[in-house]
């Protein structure tokens, strides 16, 4: 591979474009791809390869998401909490569209069932809200358009759990994936008018005479300026320029009598500000510009960054008014991103090791087992689920001894799909759901049922509940599981015969070349290498391919398990 120096924006020629830029280039601005598809890239010149991925292929064919339809009006004005909800049936005679029994037991107990009923039905389907992204990544023309929407989530992070409403998620998501290669400057804008930040930055508390500064500060300091750019006095002026901001379901309002018209004086600027004012003085600063282009840099090029280097990409990124495709134009055709210091140097997020495991074994859409949600968990990052409104951190943050280990286990889940044991975690509420189902289920009466584990029935005797929240709560994951579309739940389908004989392999060693061709940037030292050649002749008998032609496939799998274990694995 040629060797560029680090630190310099101007762009490489086409006479050191090779396989190996090519394939980092697709890694870094995609999500890697098959051999095929990195000598594809590979036989055009650089600035075509690059112009390829910014402006990738036609996704009008590719599948919407599909609604389970949980959803209905009477939910809109969804109580915060369970005893808001049996306060305001109490008060009024109804909640959620469901009035209170006029006599009976437990008279609050349909409304109660519904309220666990909508926590349940919107946790389902924002999974299957996350497991439809992470397939259209998998098969999107436009890698690089999926690759910014996962960047601009961690950026802009809001989370199911306290959105509690998957509409305003898909919504927001729709808003990144529109505005994820166009201006900054306009999707700053779209995304502080979306229902899913209002609601999250708790727009509908900051109004005139009281203002709520949660969005006022989030504005400057994670997704414009950073700390240490503003002061106290500026954060205070900001949350009274953005009174009044608020949502009427999905759809962004203004409320005058909640705004706070008067004078504000922010960044050293004064006037009678409203909301886009703050956000046009923000982007008037060069420091906004350094912050974003910065962030831009190490999300797709490498964490190391001198204050000079973030001064020329702030630059760059004013010169062009926050165009953000003539940005990652000059940026994924400069000398820098191709130098050693660049290549294969990143490491995956758990949602790039998964999507580039699936796009390098050239499948057309997300395998359902192992469950990508949970895979997610276990690895550190649940999409639609950031830790913090700072979103996840990245690089040495995704690896531990542990997490190395089950990324590992990872790869033998793809490999060695265990479709015995799988249990679709859709439908596995958890044991204290399950305990008072079967409780019930045995006869039992509701109170009864629902008690400690190892209390009396006794003890139930004489009580009497306007609702019982455990039987509500296994009532709402009853009706939530009938209703929410299942995820499919097929494993990866692929041939690793197929793969090895494509790439002319004729004996193990070749074979393991191969397969580290296709999964590695970064080749296995020697012993590795001779370890995985090793078993391979081992499970087959033989070092010649052809003479085991007939049983090559397992043997395959787990040479590839070793591959994909390793450390190597782990980097983009």
């Amino acid at each position: 591979m040629a060797t560029l120096a680090s630190g310099l924006l101007d762009p490489i020629n086409g006479d050191v474009w090779t396989r190996e830029f090519a394939g980092h280039l697709l890694e870094r601005a995609g999500f890697g791809g098959t051999p095929d598809e990195i000598a594809h890239l590979a036989a055009m010149t650089p600035d075509d390869a690059v112009d390829f991925m910014l402006a990738g292929g036609d996704t009008s064919s590719l599948p919407p998401f599909e609604h389970s339809g949980v959803w209905d009006a009477t939910l809109k004005d969804f109580p915060p909490s369970r005893p808001a909800a049996t306060e305001l049936a109490e008060r009024t005679g109804e909640a959620m569209g469901v009035r209170v029994k006029p006599s009976g037991a437990r008279p609050l107990q349909p409304v109660t069932d519904r309220f666990f009923y909508w926590l349940r039905a919107t946790v389902l389907e924002t999974r299957r809200l996350g497991f439809w992204w992470m397939d259209r990544m998998v098969r999107s023309p436009h890698p690089l358009q999926e690759k910014m929407t996962l960047f601009w989530h961690g950026h802009f992070a809001t989370s199911e759990e306290k959105l509690r409403d998957y509409r305003k998620i898909q919504l927001q998501l729709d808003t990144l994936r529109d505005g994820s290669l166009g201006n900054f400057r306009d999707l700053l804008t779209a995304v502080s008018k979306d229902p899913a930040m209002l609601v999250f930055l708790d727009a509908s508390h900051n109004v005139k005479g009281a203002p709520n500064e949660n969005f006022g500060r989030e504005v400057m300091e994670l997704f414009t300026m950073g700390v240490g750019n503003y002061t106290e006095a500026d954060i205070r002026e900001a949350a009274r320029a953005f009174t009044g901001w608020g949502n009427d379901d999905l759809t962004f309002v203004i409320d005058p009598d909640k705004h706070d018209d008067g004078e504000k004086r922010f960044l050293g600027q004064t006037g009678n500000f409203d909301g886009d004012d703050i956000l046009r003085i923000i982007l008037d600063q060069d420091q906004t510009a350094l912050y974003i282009a910065s962030k831009i840099y190490r999300f797709f090029v490498r964490d190391d960054l001198s204050p000079a280097m973030a001064a020329d990409l702030g630059a760059l990124l004013r010169k062009h008014d926050y165009a953000l495709k003539p940005f990652l134009r000059i940026l994924f055709l400069s000398q820098d991103f191709y130098s050693p210091a660049s290549v294969a140097t990143h490491i995956k997020s758990p949602t790039e090791l998964l999507i580039s495991t699936y796009r390098k074994l050239g499948l057309d859409g997300l395998p359902g087992v192992p469950d990508p949600y949970t895979v997610g968990k276990t690895l550190g990052q649940i999409l639609l689920y950031p830790p913090t409104v700072a979103g996840w951190g990245e690089g040495r943050a995704w690896i531990t001894p542990g997490l190395l280990f089950e990324r590992g286990n990872f790869a033998q889940s793809v490999l060695f799909p265990d479709m015995i044991n799988f249990v679709d975690p859709n439908l596995n509420p958890g044991g204290e759901v399950r305990r008072v189902n079967n409780n019930i289920n045995a006869g039992m009466e509701i109170t009864a049922a629902t008690l400690e584990e190892g209390a009396s029935d006794s003890m139930a005797q004489g009580i009497q509940e306007a609702f019982n929240t455990r039987y509500a709560s296994l009532q709402g994951w009853q009706q939530a599981m009938r209703r929410v579309k299942p995820i499919p739940r097929s494993p990866a389908q692929f041939s690793l015969s197929e793969m090895v004989r494509d790439a002319d392999a004729k004996t193990t060693s070749d074979a393991v070349d191969a397969l580290s061709d296709r999964f590695l940037r970064v080749p296995l030292d020697d012993p590795a290498r001779a370890a995985i050649v090793d078993l391979l002749n081992e499970e087959l008998g033989t070092e010649t391919l052809a003479e085991a032609d007939s049983y090559l496939e397992y043997p395959l799998r787990l040479a590839a398990h070793g591959i994909m274990s390793a450390p190597q694995y782990q980097l983009a």
